[in-house]
């Protein structure tokens, strides 16, 4: 009688790891033949688009830019020449951001446009 009773609590209080409702966020239903394959597990799930890394390559891609044309009109002579010390570590240093922020946002825009060969998993992501 008395383990009757605790049977009967345990189904009731569903002891299970899904006890307060199964989330169906990324389930879905398993077909019922025996095969052992579904349709689902072939299935590639969407891209996650990795925001940080896209906003890093903007960030140095903008910087990079303003940099080289800055350290271009410096040579060209429309900016005062007593700023010639900064020419060269402002030519290399933007060079060193534009060149990698260019490439992400080429590999981003591609793969928002959904060309052949790229994706989003292309670009590394950070946490």
């Amino acid at each position: 009688m008395f383990l009757l009773h605790i049977k009967d609590n345990i189904k009731k209080f569903g002891m299970s790891r899904f006890r307060f409702g199964r989330q169906h966020e990324g389930y879905r239903l398993v077909s019922s033949d025996d095969s052992g394959f579904s349709d689902a597990q072939f299935e590639v799930p969407p891209p996650k688009i990795p925001w940080k890394a896209i906003s890093l390559a903007t960030f140095l891609f903008i910087v990079g830019t303003v940099l080289l044309i800055t350290g271009s009109l410096i040579v060209t002579g429309h900016i005062d020449t007593k700023y010639s010390d900064r020419l060269w570590p402002m030519i290399i240093l933007g060079g060193i951001m534009f060149l990698p922020g260019a490439y992400h946002i080429r590999i981003a825009y591609y793969a928002y446009k959904e060309y052949p060969g790229y994706s989003f998993t292309d670009i590394p992501e950070f946490e």
